[in-house]
């Protein structure tokens, strides 16, 4: 079954027919987590870096910023028998769409940030295709692990 991981959501699942996928991802990240033992795969679409900048928004939409929606993809994919150390990480988006004089960086901060959180509790990045000026389209299957990326000008490949 196809699940669609919409903007400033997290999805996770140990169903083996299962497909998560989001869609558009500019200067948002996609973060896709899988552990290969457990057969769990979870997929999180954040907006923007830290949700200290809008506590409000942060406790009703968790998962719209990388500091509280990455501490809840991890967490929830132990629910489901997930292990740190087993599991392949892959990043894609943080490009710089509509804000083409840099002004707010918010791809780049994006992408710093998760690199920060993930250093600091030991999580090394698997693949990644991140920055640039284009949108992506990310797939993970949750029984192979199989991860499809779509890159506007550039098709589609596995990463």
């Amino acid at each position: 079954m196809k699940i669609v991981v919409g903007i400033s959501d997290m999805k996770v699942s140990n169903n083996p027919e299962d497909t998560l996928i989001t869609y558009s991802l500019g200067s948002c990240i996609g973060l896709v987590v899988w552990d290969p033992v457990a057969k769990v795969g979870g997929m999180l679409h954040y907006m923007l870096p830290d949700a200290s900048l809008d506590k409000g928004r942060a406790e009703s939409r968790p998962f719209m910023f990388a500091s509280t929606g990455i501490p809840l993809l991890f967490k929830e994919a132990y629910k489901y028998g997930a292990i740190k150390s087993r599991m392949l990480v892959k990043a894609v988006g943080g490009s710089q769409v509509m804000d083409a004089a840099e002004v707010f960086n918010i791809g780049k901060r994006n992408y710093m940030i998760l690199r920060q959180m993930l250093w600091k509790n030991k999580v090394m990045i698997t693949k990644e295709d991140i920055g640039g000026t284009v949108n992506r389209t990310i797939s993970l299957h949750v029984g192979t692990g199989k991860t499809i990326l779509k890159v506007s000008g550039r098709g589609e490949f596995e990463l």
